[in-house]
């Protein structure tokens, strides 16, 4: 008997277990404001542990049965020159004046293509006010809760050597200054700290609000400082700096180049590696690389945050788009104005953010074949496995930084976000083509150095591709043509900084010269 009540004891213990164990894993997903702050890391029950149907069948179907081409395809061929060429370096003054003003502190946050400009901006700063810069501190990443600094990220030396006749840099304050750290001006005002620094400031403003506060204490901190400078009604020759920063002084430390140096010696000539790599100079190395076999550079920007906020349909049915609509509650409650529009008028106008499944579509459009060797250049992808299956269907010799290095291979760089993306940027410098799936830091960035090399790099026609994906009746051959015909003048071709536009995605006229 006694036995009988033990063994109806464990299994109700059992079943609470279970239903408990069940309510905690379904909570998030009825009451996600209960667990923020982890509600960006969550996965959605619905929307990502679940494979969408695809949501173009009949493109897919048309696409998978393309023809292979070989790596001679016009979609490989190199730009023409365009008439241009760089000229940062050699435009700039190479002057530095006898005695500086005092020293200048700046603290970036952001990802590693917003701290790059931030670095750009704050060199030029210190050569408007004659100063001495303080290598710039980087804040704690709050979305990657990555800690890297400078100097774990950029060769120091290289950029102090690079920039010595333009600007005094140093790697420490003085120790009359050593009182000058992150956690002094975060423990209350202070008069040597700049918290007014307005987004897109003149040099006047600097002139007349910063200078003074250095002369009288020697020292100026500004923070934030992101985007705190100008891109218009600037000297050509502080113009012409930031230029020689981005494309001249920024290097990446070496083992994050040699890490990226071994992805690329993979990609181009499998993965037993070999290749260039016995070759004692970087540049040759880099030339000799280029002569092996090609591949192309996919920047897949389809994370969760992207999805909620772009208020899009990604075919993941009603319970997909009940989580993204309740995780776009939590994060903006609701201040996204994109929801105000159906799904078609959102396409129609370009303002959703690609698929995994159909950038693959527009890749084979553009005529890579199935056996490029394409290589993806991203975080966290939405919906993980599941959401790019269509995309290694499409292209089955997709790589990326985990199938192309070991473990050991990673070690200084693995759960630090911006070391990532450093070697990610690296590999897509060295690409014969480059895609970005949609703009942002990484996609600029990217664009601009590459026009600065006149390498090939897509842009995706957002609007004509949504006006396309909408028309569920359209034939593969009429995509295909419709892709080609609206990609034809988006490949690389140079386009001048208008008014107010950034000088860190368009570098022409400010950072090269007519050839």
């Amino acid at each position: 008997m006694n036995s009988r009540n033990q063994h109806q004891q464990i299994q109700s213990q059992t079943r609470r277990w279970a239903l408990g164990g069940l309510f905690v894993l379904i909570l998030p997903n009825f009451f996600p404001a209960l667990l923020n702050p982890l509600a960006r890391a969550y996965p959605s029950l619905f929307s990502e542990w679940n494979a969408p149907e695809a949501m173009h069948l009949q493109l897919l179907n048309g696409a998978l049965k393309r023809q292979t081409l070989d790596e001679e395809s016009e979609i490989w061929s190199p730009l023409p020159n365009q008439g241009w060429k760089p000229c940062a370096d050699s435009r700039t003054s190479h002057f530095l004046p006898k005695k500086s003003e005092g020293y200048i502190q700046v603290f970036l946050d952001g990802g590693l293509n917003q701290q790059r400009m931030g670095v750009c901006d704050a060199v030029a700063v210190a050569k408007i006010l004659n100063a001495t810069l303080v290598v710039p501190y980087f804040e704690v990443n709050p979305v990657w809760q990555d800690s890297s600094q400078f100097s774990d990220i950029f060769n120091v030396d290289h950029f102090i050597d690079a920039l010595k006749n333009e600007v005094s840099i140093v790697k420490d304050l003085p120790g009359q200054y050593s009182w000058s750290t992150r956690e002094y001006y975060a423990t209350g005002i202070r008069d040597t700290r700049i918290k007014t620094a307005p987004l897109h400031a003149s040099a006047t403003w600097y002139l007349e609000n910063v200078l003074p506060v250095m002369q009288s204490y020697g020292i100026a901190a500004i923070s934030p400082f992101s985007h705190r400078l100008a891109f218009d009604n600037l000297p050509p020759e502080i113009q012409r700096l930031r230029c020689k920063v981005n494309f001249e002084a920024l290097i990446f430390v070496p083992h994050i180049r040699m890490l990226a140096e071994t992805i690329i010696n993979r990609l181009r000539f499998g993965h037993s590696g070999g290749g260039a790599s016995g070759i004692a100079n970087w540049q040759e190395r880099v030339t000799a690389n280029r002569r092996a076999g090609k591949y192309a550079v996919l920047h897949l920007r389809f994370d969760k945050d992207m999805a909620a906020h772009s208020a899009c349909d990604f075919g993941g049915g009603k319970a997909e788009k009940l989580a993204l609509a309740k995780y776009r509650q939590v994060l903006w409650q609701g201040r996204v104005l994109n929801s105000q529009f159906t799904d078609e008028e959102l396409r129609t106008k370009g303002r959703c953010p690609l698929t995994p499944e159909e950038i693959g579509l527009l890749l084979a459009a553009l005529g890579f074949s199935n056996n490029t060797r394409l290589y993806l250049a991203s975080h966290k992808v939405y919906g993980g496995e599941a959401r790019l299956s269509y995309l290694l269907k499409l292209f089955p010799l997709m790589e990326d930084k985990n199938s192309l290095t070991s473990v050991d291979e990673r070690a200084q760089v693995e759960g630090k976000a911006s070391l990532l993306a450093a070697v990610d940027y690296e590999v897509s410098m060295e690409s014969d083509v480059f895609l970005s799936a949609s703009p942002g830091n990484m996609h600029n960035a990217l664009v601009a150095h590459r026009s600065y090399n006149n390498l090939k790099t897509i842009r995706p026609n957002m609007v004509l591709l949504g006006k396309l994906f909408i028309n569920k009746s359209l034939e593969w051959s009429d995509f295909q043509q419709a892709v080609k015909n609206g990609h034809k003048n988006r490949q690389g071709q140079l386009r001048l900084r208008k008014e107010t536009q950034s000088i860190y995605t368009y570098p022409i006229p400010d950072c090269m010269c007519q050839a």
